[in-house]
């Protein structure tokens, strides 16, 4: 699973950091209910009044990615705590826990996010050259968040965009929440998925097959 691991951890760069003047105040309403991301029940919550004080695009901008590289970060959790492994004698191998994955990532795998991160940030996946076409730098003159390459599907109709654009906006955030909280039980101690097993506990036994996962790809082989 280095793949979606080093992707997971590659995503943050995904958009490049745009040039920001020194925060000032600003009589310019940023949200208002409508739009992305403002949604029931709270809608435009500002307790500390940073709208008026910060370059919010910068952190929906930030919010977007983060929200992003936690989906696949936790989906990586889903899957490898499931037993799947890319069928290769190196993954097979690799633990399955968070902090212990990245700890035995070899020197190639960590070229791989560079890699990734260095295309991503120079917008070269967008490129005649890039084969995937996977993304494009963060431009001031394009909503937050698009950073859409070739690949990236576009939607016609505004309503059915701007429910896609809401869903990715809260799974981002609730999955932020679950890959910290994975992360915290690891550090405690405990299993990422399972911690109610206890500090002496084990998680469930895997259910799908790590060695023939792939054989039948898309489907997984259960064990």
């Amino acid at each position: 699973m280095w793949v979606a691991l080093s992707l997971a951890v590659a995503y943050p760069a995904f958009n490049a950091p745009l040039p920001i003047a020194p925060s000032k105040p600003s009589n310019l309403k940023m949200f208002e209910e409508g739009d992305v991301g403002v949604l029931p029940p709270l809608g435009v919550y500002d307790p500390l009044g940073l709208i008026e004080t910060r370059d919010m695009r910068r952190y929906e901008i930030m919010e977007i990615k983060h929200g992003r590289a936690a989906m696949l970060g936790f989906l990586h959790v889903i899957h490898v705590e499931s037993g799947v492994r890319f069928p290769t004698e190196q993954c097979l191998a690799a633990p399955k826990g968070c902090i212990a994955a990245l700890e035995s990532m070899p020197k190639f795998a960590w070229l791989q996010i560079m890699v990734v991160c260095l295309c991503a940030e120079t917008g070269f996946g967008s490129s005649p050259l890039g084969a995937f076409g996977f993304g494009e730098a963060q431009l001031p003159d394009k909503e937050a968040g698009d950073i859409g390459g070739r690949a990236w599907v576009r939607y016609e109709d505004e309503g059915e965009k701007v429910f896609k654009l809401n869903v990715e906006r809260q799974n981002g955030r609730a999955a932020m929440l679950g890959i910290t909280g994975c992360l915290i039980h690891e550090l405690l101690g405990v299993d990422a998925l399972y911690p109610t097993g206890g500090y002496d506990g084990a998680a469930p036994p895997e259910i799908i097959d790590a060695a023939t996962a792939f054989a039948k790809f898309p489907a997984f082989i259960t064990v």
